[in-house]
Formats: C-alpha cells, sequence, structure tokens
C-alpha cells in the first residue's frame, strides 16, 4: 500500500500579504483511518523519565511546549501540528534506495517525530536537530497504518518559524536539510534536496558511496543519489503545488485564502476525494505572524475530511485555552485500535 498524496507547502516573505510565513498541509491517510485534533498543554517532567510513543519509549525532556496537533486517533505521533513557539511541522512519506525489511520493526514513526519535534523546539532549526538526534538514536520504522502491518516508509518533513523555513528528508538513519529564508516550497512524496545542502547527518555521502549510489566524484545531489526512481504521479502532483504557489503569490499577495486555495485543489491530486484509497483526512494552514511583531499567530484546522467540503477552524495558543471534545476521537479501554503488530 504506497499512497498517491500528501502535499505539505509554506510561503514566505515578501510573498505573503501580512509580511508573514504562511504553512499548509494536507493530511492523506488509508481510507477509513480517523484523524483527530488533539491540544496538549505545556508540562514539567520528572527527571529521567520515559515517554512512551506509538510503539517505543524515549527519553523524557524536563519540559514541554503547549501543542496543538491533527493526528490519527491510534498512533501517539502527529501528521501536523504547531507549538506555542510559533513552530509548524507536517511530514510526508518517502522510500529511498536504502528501504528494507528493517523498516518493519518497531522504532520511531515519522509522526512521532513530528510531535516530539513540537514539544520540544523554539524554533524550526531546533525542530530540525530535535529530530534527527533522534532519529539517529532510535531510528525510525514500524507499521504506519493500523491496518496494514506492511505498510512503512521513511520520512521527509516541512518546518517552518516566523523567521524560515527549512526541508528534512531522511533515509533511514541518514539526513539532509535545507534552509528556506524566502520564496516558496512544497514537499510531496519523494526526496528533493539537491546539491544545497546546510545541514546532514555525518555519514551521508560515506554511506553512499558504501552502498554503490555514488562514485564520490562530482558535486553530491542528495535526491539523485538516495532516492529511488521519482514516480511520475508524484512529480506531477508536486510540480502542479509548485504552480499553484508561483500563480497565487505572483503579486506578493499569498494569503491564509490563497493556501486554502492550493489545499482544495483537487484536479492536481493535492485534495483526495473521500472515496479515493488515501483520502485527505485532515488539513492545516498556519499564518505566522512577522518575528517580533507580537501579533499572535493563528492556526486553521479542519479536523474533518476533504477540505473542498470542510470549514477552516482558527486556533490560537492563549492562556487556559479549550478546544472543542468533538474533535477528538473517543478513548476506549483498552483502545482496540492500539494494537502492536509483531514480525516472527
Amino acid at each position: 500500500m504506497k499512497p498517491r498524496s500528501c502535499d505539505t507547502f509554506v510561503v514566505l516573505p515578501p510573498l505573503t500579504a501580512h509580511g508573514g510565513v504562511v504553512f499548509g498541509k494536507n493530511s492523506d491517510r488509508p481510507n477509513g483511518e480517523v484523524q483527530e485534533l488533539v491540544y496538549q498543554p505545556a508540562q514539567e517532567h520528572s527527571a529521567d523519565s520515559k515517554l512512551k510513543c506509538t510503539y517505543i519509549s524515549v527519553d523524557q525532556v524536563e519540559r514541554t511546549h503547549a501543542v496543538i496537533l491533527s493526528k490519527p486517533s491510534w498512533m501517539w505521533g502527529a501528521e501536523m501540528g504547531a507549538n506555542d513557539c510559533g513552530v509548524v511541522v507536517g511530514n510526508e512519506a518517502v522510500w529511498s534506495r536504502i528501504t528494507d525489511l528493517e523498516d518493519l520493526q518497531e522504532k520511531l514513526l515519522g509522526m512521532d517525530l513530528v510531535r516530539l519535534a513540537l514539544e520540544r523546539s523554539e524554533n524550526a532549526e531546533h525542530a530540525v536537530d530535535v529530530i534527527t538526534q533522534l532519529l539517529e538514536t532510535y531510528g525510525q520504522g514500524g507499521p504506519c497504518s493500523d491496518t496494514d502491518p506492511f505498510f512503512t516508509y521513511h520520512n521527509s518533513f516541512l518546518i517552518a518559524d516566523p523567521k524560515e523555513a527549512w526541508v528534512l528528508e531522511t533515509a533511514d538513519k541518514e539526513w539532509a536539510a535545507e534552509r528556506i529564508s524566502d520564496g516558496y516550497r512544497n514537499i510531496s512524496n519523494n526526496l528533493t534536496i539537491g546539491t544545497k545542502i546546510d545541514k546532514c547527518s555525518q555519514n551521508l555521502q560515506e554511506t553512499a558511496k558504501k552502498n554503490g549510489f555514488w562514485d564520490g566524484q562530482g558535486d553530491f545531489h542528495f535526491t539523485r543519489v538516495y532516492s529511488k526512481p521519482i514516480d511520475l504521479i508524484e512529480g506531477k502532483r508536486q510540480k502542479c503545488g509548485r504552480d499553484l504557489l508561483a500563480n497565487l503569490s505572483k503579486d506578493n499577495s499569498f494569503s491564509v485564502s490563497s493556501m486554502f486555495t492550493v489545499l482544495r485543489d483537487q484536479e492536481s491530486g493535492i485534495c483526495r476525494p473521500p472515496d479515493d484509497s488515501f483520502p485527505t483526512t485532515g488539513s492545516q494552514v498556519s499564518v505566522l505572524s512577522p518575528f517580533r511583531s507580537g501579533k499572535p499567530h493563528c492556526h486553521w484546522f479542519t479536523a474533518t475530511p476533504n477540505p473542498q467540503l470542510s470549514v477552516f477552524k482558527p486556533f490560537i495558543f492563549t492562556p487556559k485555552v479549550r478546544i472543542s471534545k468533538h474533535t477528538q476521537s473517543p478513548i476506549f479501554q483498552p483502545d482496540p485500535v492500539q494494537v502492536g503488530f509483531t514480525l516472527n
């Protein structure tokens, strides 16, 4: 089972109407999966405590930030979300040349890494560091569906704050990150980073040479070295998304409604209808106010499938914030969807 969609976008000054950053993502998940919207307040944690993620436990930190998360109800991690520092993160499924059966082993899911980054990071670059340190320590892997134990993938991430954005792409424990300071960027289900690599894993090039992906000659191009042949449908969808961003930002007036338009585009495949095998089950648009403007950031979520028919509802981090209980999936004891997959 391989998704045909899932797209994340960001537009930065000077292309935005309000002079800040606009982030958006459609989460396209297996048909029938429930996506919920949950709020988690900032918390203090005891020293040496552990945190149970979807499959494994990791070392907890002393303090975690308040977060708003759009997440599949059966897992701990999230498809996308924001924290009270103005950091937003969305992830995409990717398949690298070092994808193998070890990906079925239960480790951290990409969605776990999204949530961990939001809970722990103060800005976008810090989120890159949080994700990559956890990736190198614990690895990524395990079923990414509660109905298909063989559905696994590696992950790419689009991370933004009021100052900048980062694209982080992974291949097992190897990774490359690119800083985006202006313009626009979108990611889909394929690697995109070329020769502009602002941060990377220590053994990125050595691993490529060891596996015969690169002979060490010429410039190191991350996508050409680590990606499998790019699916034409995915490449086309990513190009359509890029064209939409270019057209809607050409007069430097890209706005929250512009991102709604992008996420509602069904012809390109960015918006997937309910009868699709991987329909759009949740959408997020975040409007990050200019750095040091003192204005709050506003995060818009559908909390329902199909953004063409859904209303985007605003959320702002405030003291004693509350969200509707109707955006969260009912909790059962024991929860019947919390089923671990065991490989013999």
